[in-house]
């Protein structure tokens, strides 16, 4: 039997996927989480083989739970099921060690043939996924065409982190006008209107905390 933790902030998810998982005889579901949080929380007294995990969660998010599982429970395999399919993100959750990447709009089998095929100890990666990853060989620059400074990165991934102006400024120690200069400026290059706009755009192309 296969034991895994599926992980979304949206309760709707994890029951429709909870219902998908318990019509097949070889998965059994040991944890459902919010958040990345308690996926950690789970994973210290329970016995789990995959973790199934979106990425844009509250508290610590999918990447950031990646990285932490793979330091503390090396054994246990990542499956990241999410909307994101851009090849800056792919590229980030490989790196940290995820097993697998699918998105949320596929169907059942595709979920079921992932779970199988990573706890046999191979990758799985969905078709489009796969199909974004050989595209990406054929360019020199994979990441976004937008040209950002180190400053306003560094910016980017603390507005993704959802921390507000007085708190980027104290950290990276920088005034609070410089701040919403580097926001303006963010907003302009990438084409968002605001900053949750920037928050998704982080999230699509990898600029998130270490």
């Amino acid at each position: 039997m296969i034991k895994i933790i599926i992980a979304d902030d949206h309760r709707i998810v994890l029951d429709g996927l909870s219902s998908l998982i318990k019509a097949t005889n070889e998965i059994e579901i040991v944890g459902l989480a919010n958040n990345g949080q308690e996926i950690l929380d789970l994973l210290h007294d329970r016995e789990v083989d995959i973790v199934v995990s979106d990425i844009e969660m509250p508290i610590m998010n999918g990447v950031e739970a990646t990285k932490l599982i793979k330091r503390q429970f090396p054994h246990v395999k990542m499956l990241i099921l999410t909307m994101y399919s851009s090849i800056g993100f792919i590229r980030k959750v490989l790196e940290i060690g995820a097993q697998g990447y699918i998105l949320k709009n596929k169907g059942k089998e595709e979920l079921i043939d992932a779970i199988k095929t990573i706890n046999d100890g191979d990758e799985y990666f969905g078709r489009e996924i796969e199909k974004t990853l050989r595209q990406s060989l054929k360019k020199d620059n994979i990441f976004d065409v937008v040209k950002l400074t180190k400053r306003e990165i560094d910016v980017l991934k603390l507005i993704a982190n959802g921390d507000t102006t007085p708190i980027i400024s104290e950290k990276l120690f920088i005034a609070h006008s410089t701040v919403e200069t580097h926001r303006r400026n963010l907003i302009e290059k990438t084409g968002v209107q605001n900053s949750k706009g920037l928050v998704k755009y982080a999230f699509k192309n990898g600029y998130t905390l270490e």
